[in-house]
């Protein structure tokens, strides 16, 4: 432990030469099961922390407290959502934690480990050793979260270095020994920045370390490499993946959706979309869009309409993502201007119960209505879409230019007064 200590002070001071939720720490004074509301204008703490100076954030928190004792705060929403417009701010409430952590003569080891982690909100490396000090001052000896809380700040802070030293006096111990997390933290770190030969080379170390394979790993493995254009590397994890039997999330398939319509590979896109479904994996509107997109780029209307028609028998997929194939049909069909086909499509999705979810797509249709010069028809598909989608302002406005421009002075009285109407005006 000695050398350990010896080893973090060395590294502390390196470190200033290199340019959940948090529970409370005390049951009298910090809820361990603290919940938040996301909506920051919903946040009196918040709101207040951002609005009074730098010099009154740990004066206003003080005042708050008898109301944070008996409120279910999360810190580590605090901290993110002050962290954008004043990383100082989140710093000092941090340090205000940590000194009334250490008033309370707090000893949960976790709660510690969880400070250090939120020091990674702000890149604050120094608070982190600085709260792993207090924490040893206190008696409390360290594990493996701990070490893997504070290598965590280190990578969040790009400080490659100083994190991997703390791996090596892990890897040095008894006590704290790296752990499955431990290399998922690397891998993931990696991930982000981009640089896939570091991150496979820690995939590897995790292996040979004799840790198993786990989605998380995964999901860092195949963004980073699709995000880098390895793609082939990310077909080969996925290989892996699936021979582990490891069901993946939502997240990996949209990442490896994503690298196969980057490679603009339709067919390929199509067959992985259908094997989703197939397997009973979660689609989401996210992955759909991917797909309608390459459909678009590549002009294969009859493509999508073949799809469609797949996606309509008996198989688990949401409305969501039916409604983004439907549009998608819809709105390419209009930028060919066959309107025969678009109000063929428009009208086998209202009679599925599905509407348009988007403006641009509405507008797409009436462009083409406008390039035709087919005003009554217009008038029908506006009357057909009036009681399942709400007119955008942009589209009044489409309208109205329209109207304008072929010379109908009543239809752009008509528009106008529906767009007051509509309180839009």
């Amino acid at each position: 432990m000695a050398f350990a200590i010896r080893a973090l002070w060395a590294v502390r001071k390196s470190c200033r030469r290199i340019p959940h939720f948090f529970p409370n720490p005390h049951p009298s004074f910090f809820c361990k099961h603290a919940h938040s509301n996301s909506n920051s204008d919903s946040n009196p703490l918040l709101l207040k922390l951002l609005q009074v100076p730098t010099s009154r954030i740990k004066r206003t928190l003080d005042q708050e407290m008898p109301s944070l004792q008996s409120s279910h705060i999360s810190w580590d929403f605090l901290v993110t959502s002050l962290s954008p417009s004043s990383s100082n701010k989140a710093r000092l409430v941090l340090e205000w934690i940590l000194e009334k952590m250490l008033k309370e003569n707090a000893k949960d080891r976790d709660l510690f480990s969880k400070l250090i982690f939120l020091c990674g909100k702000v890149k604050d490396v120094p608070l982190g050793m600085r709260v792993f000090s207090s924490m040893e001052a206190t008696g409390v000896k360290p594990n493996s979260l701990v070490f893997n809380s504070l290598i965590s700040v280190c990578l969040s802070s790009y400080n490659v270095t100083t994190g991997v030293s703390l791996f090596e006096i892990m890897e040095s111990s008894e006590s704290y020994k790296p752990d499955f997390h431990t290399y998922n933290i690397f891998i993931s770190a990696f991930s982000k920045s981009g640089n896939v030969e570091a991150m496979l080379a820690w995939y590897s170390a995790k292996k040979s370390a004799g840790f198993g394979p786990d989605l998380q790993m995964f999901e860092s493995l195949i963004s980073g490499c699709v995000n880098s254009r390895k793609f082939e590397i990310a077909d080969t994890i996925f290989e892996q993946m699936m021979t582990s039997g490891i069901v993946p999330s939502a997240p990996l398939l949209d990442s490896m959706l994503n690298g196969i319509c980057k490679q603009k590979r339709l067919d390929r896109a199509e067959e992985f979309f259908k094997f989703m479904i197939d397997s009973g994996w979660e689609i989401n509107e996210n992955m759909a869009d991917k797909l309608v997109a390459l459909y678009h780029q590549q002009g294969k209307v009859e493509e999508m309409e073949a799809l469609l028609e797949t996606l309509t028998k008996p198989c688990v997929i949401t409305t969501g993502v039916l409604t983004r194939i439907h549009c998608g049909i819809v709105k390419m069909y209009a930028m060919l201007d066959r309107l025969d086909d678009v109000e063929f499509s428009v009208g086998r999705m209202l009679k599925q119960g599905l509407s348009f979810t988007n403006a641009d797509d509405v507008e797409k249709v009436i462009c083409s209505y406008f390039r035709r010069e087919a005003y009554d028809r217009l008038d029908i598909f506006l009357e057909c879409i009036k009681s399942s989608y709400v007119l955008k302002k942009s589209t009044y406005d489409l309208l109205i230019s329209g109207y304008k421009r072929a010379h109908l002075v009543e239809k752009v009285d008509s528009v106008i007064k529906d767009l007051k109407s509509a309180g839009l005006a």
